[in-house]
This record gives C-alpha cells, structure tokens and sequence, in this order.
C-alpha cells in the first residue's frame, strides 16, 4: 500500500528465482497477491516510481511466508471433535488475527492522514506568511498614498 506521496500509486513486479515475472501491475495504491512457491531461491520484488520521479513515496509491504501453525500442537491429527474450551480458543484467536488485520489498516491509514495534515499544514504556513506580506506591502503603500495628500507640493 502506498502511504505517501504523488498519487498514491506504484508500478510493482515479483520475480521468481529464475526471472520469471510471477506478478506485474502498474499504477496500483493498493493490492495482495497470494503465490505458493514452487522453487526454491530467491525471490526479487520491485516497487517503482519511474513515471513520478519528483514525488517520493513510502511504501508499506507485508511478507507472509509459510502457513501459520495450528494453536494446540494435536490439533494437526486429532480424530474427536474439539472440545468447547479448544473451540472457544480457536474462536479467540481467528477474531485475534481479525483485530490485527484492523490495526494494520487503521496504522497505514493513520499515517496517510498524518502525512496529508502536514502537507496542508505546510501550505497554510506558506499562505499566511504570503498573506502577512502582502498585508505590510498595502498598509505602507496607504500610509505613503495618505502621506503624499497631507504634503505641500511645490511649483
């Protein structure tokens, strides 16, 4: 996801250890691509900015590798049903992994709306200080104007 920056968009690849393109999109704010590995190695993922070169961008990516294991070791090759306390472990911890996928949102959102504030911020410091000028330029332009009104001119 991208969280600042231009238009809030990236180009992104995914290769795999023989330079295969597994994944390619252009100009995306937000995507999830899920990929199960067949060979072993390394794998290469760019993210570019080449069509924005003077609007830098921060990135947030999420790598998750590997299925995660079960909470209760036997659970794997159990034969009976659960019992109501496994059960209502199991419960607990999917509405656990659910409330982290909120947070994570809510922090990326969080820093989006952090980093537009600041921006505005900066463009109403600039506009004030703009103002205050041109404020000082007219008030000695009007005492000169009233000035030149109370003078004597001389033939």
């Amino acid at each position: 996801q991208v969280i600042t920056g231009g238009h809030y968009d990236v180009d992104c690849y995914v290769e795999d250890p023989y330079g295969r393109a597994i994944y390619r999109e252009t100009k995306k704010q937000y995507d999830s691509f899920a990929h199960h590995t067949e060979v072993t190695g390394i794998y290469t993922f760019c993210f570019s900015n080449e069509f924005s070169t003077f609007s830098h961008k921060t990135v947030y990516f999420n790598l998750q590798v590997g299925d995660e294991p079960p909470i209760l070791p036997e659970m794997s090759n159990r034969v009976t049903a659960l019992t109501q306390m496994e059960s209502a472990c199991v419960t607990i911890h999917e509405a656990l992994k659910a409330v982290i996928d909120s947070q994570t949102h809510y922090r990326l959102r969080e820093a989006q709306d952090r980093s537009r504030a600041e921006d505005l911020n900066g463009r109403v410091s600039y506009w004030s200080v703009g103002e205050t000028v041109i404020l000082f330029v007219v008030s000695i332009g009007q005492v000169m104007l009233l000035k030149s009104f109370f003078t004597e001119k001389r033939p």
